[in-house]
């Protein structure tokens, strides 16, 4: 049988939430703003799927390029080349 590849393929401890993270989202998580230029860490929220970058990218940190629509583009270094990634705001958390 083929083997199949799809968009969630070999995630199933990458989009793992834990125990006491279950549950509803925070709002909080959701509103959050970013500006231009600011350092954000890509951390995928498995519950929620609208948005969610490619599982490749989890844990990465980039640069905030510009606002698109609902989400946000992200510069991010994928070995030698730069990469943009799109996300939503609940995919992302403040570097500082």
């Amino acid at each position: 049988m083929v083997k199949s590849k799809g968009k969630r393929s070999k995630t199933r401890k990458k989009l793992r939430k834990k125990v006491r993270e279950k549950g509803k989202l925070s709002t909080q998580k959701v509103i959050q703003k970013f500006e231009p230029s600011m350092k954000v860490s890509i951390d995928i929220d498995p519950s929620i799927t609208a948005g969610q970058p490619h599982a490749k990218f989890h844990g990465k940190t980039g640069h905030i390029k510009e606002r698109r629509g609902r989400g946000y583009v992200v510069e991010v270094r994928d070995g030698k080349s730069k990469k943009k990634v799109i996300s939503r705001p609940e995919h992302l958390k403040l570097v500082k």
